[in-house]
């Protein structure tokens, strides 16, 4: 477990465990591996709480190799991979839940879903009017909970608002902000901290060291982090697609596009916001927009005499960019980014929303 979360870990009491959970925080700061710890403590059948999960109990044996049929996991198949027994598949394995691996062999052929379907919803929650297969708790895992559309929402709802014995729901979320009100309240809310930056590099590099064939030098380590906002988990992420050379990678692809973008942005005036959005609205649009922001962060920062907190070797560039920048633009630029994030999964065209925000850009700087 990340030791940032520690803390967090250790302020739980399983012996009075609420029903629901929300837990929320940055991407990329270890809260799915955390919540998957968590659903393995809950299912665990060791008597004494204190060394919940034990990893000795037939459940937690279960719990790894994926055949706990108390545990549910609802995730879109752009995340399933991050399932820790994503690998365990077989024609009669449902429960890792079963609406998670309906239709996984389809999956490698048709476009990755983003979206929890309603069907995968309404399955998991018409199987928790039966018991317990253990006698125990049955644990529901939903990630990323902001994802899931209007319908599926409202069936979830309907479970919280009449919660069955013994079931407890872990919901994660990225953007706590985004979550139906009506199920944040009903949800006992844990903030995950992220790590502050010394202490996260510290864990990455550990990390890294585990992983054969992997070789990159500190100093770009430290340039990725600080670009991905401190979040060491997506960092490792990266890096590790990155060995793997896998290009289809969705993480892989954003990054390069992000780093493409920036460098149109770090031209000023003399951008081509045309090129830019064509060479890059095919990555994860949310990503771009984080980007976006943090770049625009660093740069009305500095116009006022502060220093970057992304990109601080970026400084030189951001300081001739801030002298020819308008201030009163860049705040409106700066509430259109605000605006774009809430509806950063809007069906209109990324594109087109990329070329609109990249052209507002390129006018800061102009007379």
């Amino acid at each position: 477990m990340a030791p940032w979360l520690k803390p967090l870990w250790e302020s739980l009491d399983f012996a009075n465990f609420p029903n629901a959970i929300l837990l929320h925080g940055q991407s990329g700061i270890g809260k799915f591996s955390f919540s998957v710890e968590l659903a393995k403590a809950l299912l665990c059948e060791n008597s004494n709480a204190a060394i919940k999960p034990c990893n000795q109990c037939e459940a937690c044996h279960w719990f790894d190799t994926g055949n706990h049929p108390d545990f549910i996991a609802l995730v879109p198949e752009t995340h399933r991979k991050l399932l820790p027994h994503a690998d365990y598949e077989g024609d009669d394995a449902p429960k890792r839940g079963k609406a998670a691996r309906d239709d996984d062999s389809d999956s490698s052929e048709k476009k990755e879903k983003k979206n929890i379907s309603i069907e995968e919803t309404r399955h998991a929650i018409e199987n928790l009017s039966i018991g317990s297969h253990r006698g125990g708790n049955r644990v529901i895992l939903i990630y990323p909970l902001e994802m899931l559309r209007t319908d599926s929402a409202n069936t979830l709802l309907k479970s919280l608002e009449e919660p069955p014995a013994n079931t407890i729901f872990i919901l994660l979320a990225d953007r706590v902000d985004r979550v139906l009100p009506t199920i944040r309240s009903r949800c006992r809310h844990l903030t995950a901290p992220r790590p502050d930056r010394e202490q996260g590099l510290a864990w990455l590099k550990t990390q890294l060291n585990t992983i054969d064939g992997l070789k990159v030098n500190d100093g770009d380590v430290e340039t990725i982090y600080d670009e991905q906002g401190g979040a060491p988990f997506s960092v490792l992420s990266s890096l590790i697609a990155r060995r793997n050379k896998d290009e289809k990678d969705e993480l892989t692809i954003s990054i390069q596009a992000s780093r493409y973008l920036l460098q149109s942005m770090a031209q000023g005036a003399g951008m081509n916001w045309l090129d830019a959005a064509e060479k890059t609205y095919k990555a994860q649009y949310g990503f771009l927009l984080a980007s976006m922001q943090r770049w625009v962060s660093d740069l009305q920062s500095v116009a006022q005499g502060g220093a970057p907190r992304y990109y601080p070797k970026h400084i030189s560039t951001l300081r001739g960019l801030s002298k020819a920048a308008n201030v009163q633009r860049m705040l409106h630029l700066w509430k259109s980014l605000v605006q774009a994030r809430r509806h950063e999964n809007h069906p209109l065209a990324n594109r087109i929303q990329l070329e609109a925000l990249l052209s507002q850009y390129q006018q800061i700087f102009g007379s």
